[in-house]
């Protein structure tokens, strides 16, 4: 079985190796999570921020799974916090819902996605956005310190999950809450397919049934849990082929197997100050 600390070793290269590509120091596109844009073709289940107040084509490298900051009721004011915030994509589209009074901090433990956020901040000029380098299971945030948490297709790459929403727990104030969307399965995913490092950091392989991953919000405290947006993602052919024979394709296609792109929102107990 790979270590949590080896899954984390693959994904920082995966994502350090799509910063890189979008900057345009190496050739080629690094394929990051299954509903990703455009460059995934068959993986993609549509989604964008295009046209939304805020969007920064720069920040948006097609790897997201949802639209997390849409369903997240942020309001003027607010600290937001967005946990794997990439080349700052959320992070961009939150500002503008915080205004000048709010603030919205974005956390990735890849140094090169960090680079790349900070240099699209220092091109738009956002003096309450701040990008910092650290892992989502020992968040570098004070505690009670943020009105809402968002993530887009991160939490499934985390190796320890309930650790992940106990620290979603610790840094939102009282009454605060998350909006997260990510990568949930129905059905058993073969064991050929849970050691394929592509799968992994395609968030696939990394990703919880969805009645565990509910029970992982729960366990960590939150209550008015709710899903907000559900959608299946089709695995193509061209993928699975690399570790499963027509067959075995056959039977996940028949045997009720599922990937879904889910948007869940949660809330803490307790009243803001």
């Amino acid at each position: 079985m790979t270590s949590a600390k080896d899954l984390k070793k693959i994904v920082k290269e995966k994502y350090g190796s799509i910063a890189r590509k979008s900057d345009g120091t190496t050739n080629g596109w690094g394929c990051g999570c299954p509903c990703a844009g455009k460059e995934q073709g068959s993986w993609s289940v549509d989604l964008a921020y295009q046209g939304t107040d805020g969007y920064v084509p720069e920040a948006d490298l097609n790897l997201g799974c949802g639209l997390p900051v849409k369903y997240a009721g942020i309001e003027s004011g607010h600290v937001v916090v967005d946990l794997g915030s990439g080349a700052g994509n959320d992070v961009f589209i939150a500002r503008r819902l915080v205004g000048v009074s709010g603030r919205v901090i974005g956390i990735d433990m890849t140094p090169e996605m960090i680079d790349k956020a900070r240099r699209n901040n220092a091109k738009i000029g956002y003096a309450n956005v701040e990008f910092r380098l650290g892992d989502i299971e020992d968040l570098p945030t004070e505690t009670d310190s943020a009105d809402v948490v968002v993530s887009n297709c991160v939490l499934n790459l985390v190796p320890n999950k309930a650790r992940a929403f106990s620290e979603i727990f610790r840094v939102l104030k009282p009454g605060g809450h998350f909006c997260i969307s990510d990568i949930v399965l129905h059905g058993r995913l073969p064991e050929k397919l849970k050691k394929v490092a592509e799968l992994y950091t395609g968030c696939v392989s990394g990703a919880q049934q969805e009645n565990d991953y509910m029970r992982s919000i729960r366990d960590a405290g939150f209550v008015k849990i709710e899903v907000k947006e559900s959608k299946r993602i089709v695995l193509p052919d061209d993928v699975l082929k690399g570790s499963l024979d027509d067959a075995e394709i056959a039977l996940i296609r028949t045997n009720g197997f599922q990937v879904l792109s889910v948007t869940v929102t949660g809330h803490k107990p307790g009243s803001k100050s």
